[in-house]
This record gives structure tokens, C-alpha cells and sequence, in this order.
């Protein structure tokens, strides 16, 4: 059985304190009563894969937080959360975990 794509390709950076990189899943090719819809009037997702994840939130007192996402998990983001950036040939964005509004369970 291959392989999904996000796991054999290794990512190559790691985000810094409590920020994370997502990958946007893919949109919709159809609405819903099965109009094709061009590039230009697809919405860009607001949901995507966690693929890298930073040491955690340091508080005043210099104790370092935890954060509660984790490589793997499907999130639901605000729309115009995040920092989008190109590594390769995968589009990806660089956000603070506060962006993240939601843990999808699968």
C-alpha cells in the first residue's frame, strides 16, 4: 500500500515557539449540486493537517507550555490565520497555535 504524500516526504523546518505548519487540505472541485467550479471561485480551505509543530508557549517565568496540537492531527483554522509559504513543491502555512480554532477527531 503507498504511502500518503505527507508521510514519505520529510519536512524540513521547524517552527518556533508555539507556532505550527499546516498543510491546507484540498477544495471543493463541485458544489454540493454539482456545478464544477473554476480556480478563480474556489475559497481556500479553512482546514488542513498539522505537519509540524513548535517546543511550546514560553510563559514570564520562562516555563515553556506545551502546545496542545500535535503532527497529524486535521484543525479547522480562521480564514486569514497564518503566514502562507512554498517549501518545495508544497504550499504550507506558518500560524500561531491561538490561529487554530478547532481539533477535528477522526
Amino acid at each position: 500500500m503507498a504511502k500518503k504524500k505527507e508521510e514519505k516526504e520529510k519536512l524540513d523546518i521547524q517552527p518556533l515557539g508555539d507556532r505550527v505548519v499546516i498543510e491546507r487540505e484540498e477544495s471543493e472541485q463541485k458544489t454540493p449540486g454539482g456545478i464544477v467550479l473554476p480556480d478563480t471561485a474556489k475559497e481556500k480551505p479553512k482546514q488542513g493537517r498539522v505537519v509540524s509543530v513548535g517546543t511550546g508557549r514560553q510563559l514570564k517565568d520562562g516555563t515553556i507550555v506545551p502546545l496542545s496540537v500535535k503532527v497529524g492531527d486535521r484543525v479547522i483554522f480562521s480564514s486569514y490565520a497564518g503566514e502562507e509559504f512554498k517549501l518545495g513543491d508544497r504550499e504550507l502555512l506558518l500560524m500561531r497555535e491561538e490561529d487554530i480554532l478547532a481539533v477535528i477527531e477522526e
